[in-house]
């Protein structure tokens, strides 16, 4: 009997695109189930610990929660095919996980919560239909559309940051585009875990929501075909006749990504280094036990993005995300390491190395906690 697996989710989730991605194009079968289903409350909830989405239930009865954990289940299950094994390729592939999981949330809030003119129609639908049809239904979901949108606001846009976030956005937009004019994925024929942690915020909300949808249909059109295609189980990639089905040879890593980093570099390097003060302050002042739950969101940070000051939440879900990064650098020695390091200052990218934690962070028990 073929196995299912439950994945639940909704489908205007930034974090359950990672994981819905990751299980179509490896062909896993799976059902998804709405995080309002009545099995969520009363069978999942109890082992995953927090009501977040994407949660994944196994046939054996194992609870996986949190979209990079998922895929990491899988691929220990496969061999971790989809880490390339070559140092650069495999860094760069980690970065863009980060990136994509937490680097580009501030234009993923922006583009869903400050256009309800074209966006609040297409919202309430979805928002909708995660709540039970009960009495107070409708109150319910306005609670959390008003949460979401609170969310929203703690990434620091307002009246005055939105040019500056959105010009930066479309600066990112152009130099995927450049890219995926080349080749389907990030590092060639096949999608790596960076193409999977830049599904989040590129399906939902920045390829899936009407006002950012247009956008990247009249912008990036490229980048909006990598969208889909990271939504088939197959290549789906005719445009490219000679595309192979692997990665890159000889471990290299294009230009036109170099191009990609340089332009995120300019607010996730000064961002990610201002919240790891803030961050470390905390860790000094509070000494947390091991085992003691993170939070998911802390302090605000702030950091200068093209003159504008930016001020928005520290999140140390970033730093275990980014523990992978330096983990895999600190791996590394002589000339492997040198090219590296050499790649990441190529990029704008090498402080990256040194926006360590004091704590580091683990996933226990489907939790959150410090070491």
């Amino acid at each position: 009997m073929l196995e299912i697996y439950r994945l639940y989710a909704v489908s205007h989730s930034l974090f359950a695109g990672r994981a819905r991605s990751y299980m179509i194009k490896q062909r896993i079968p799976f059902k998804e189930l709405s995080s309002g289903h009545e099995s969520f409350k009363h069978e999942i909830l109890p082992l995953g610990k927090k009501p977040t989405i994407p949660t994944l239930a196994t046939p054996d009865g194992t609870v996986v929660r949190d979209g990079a954990e998922i895929i990491e289940y899988f691929e220990g299950i496969s061999g971790y095919q989809s880490h390339p094994s070559t140092p650069k390729q495999n860094i760069v592939s980690l970065l863009f996980d980060v990136i994509g999981a937490e680097g580009l949330l501030r234009a993923a809030m922006h583009y869903r919560w400050n256009f309800p003119e074209t966006n609040l129609d297409f919202l309430l639908e979805h928002f909708m239909h995660v709540q039970r049809d009960m009495p107070g239904k409708d109150e319910k979901c306005q609670r959390m559309m008003d949460r979401m949108r609170h969310v929203a606001q703690l990434w620091g846009v307002n009246e005055t940051t939105m040019p500056v976030v959105e010009a930066h956005y479309c600066d990112v937009l152009d130099a995927l585009d450049a890219h995926f004019f080349t080749m389907p994925y990030l590092l060639g024929g096949k999608p790596c875990i960076g193409d999977y942690g830049m599904i989040a915020p590129l399906f939902a909300h920045l390829g899936r929501d009407p006002y950012p949808l247009k956008l990247m249909q009249d912008r990036a059109i490229k980048v909006y075909r990598w969208v889909e295609r990271m939504n088939r189980p197959d290549q789906d990639a005719p445009e490219f006749f000679y595309a192979t089905d692997d990665w890159l040879v000889e471990d290299e890593v294009p230009e036109t990504l170099f191009s990609v980093l340089k332009v995120i570099a300019e607010d996730f390097v000064p961002e990610t280094l201002a919240q790891a003060e803030v961050i470390n302050d905390w860790l000094a002042n509070n000494a947390p036990e091991p085992g003691a739950p993170v939070d998911r969101m802390m302090a605000p940070a702030r950091f200068e993005l093209r003159g504008q000051t930016l001020e928005g939440v520290s999140a140390p879900y970033r730093f275990y995300l980014l523990q992978r990064v330096q983990d895999a650098l600190d791996a590394l020695s002589g000339e492997d390491r040198a090219s590296v390091l050499a790649m990441l200052e190529q990029c704008d990218m090498r402080s990256i190395v040194e926006a360590r934690l004091t704590r580091r962070i683990r996933f226990n028990d489907n939790e959150e906690v410090w070491l």
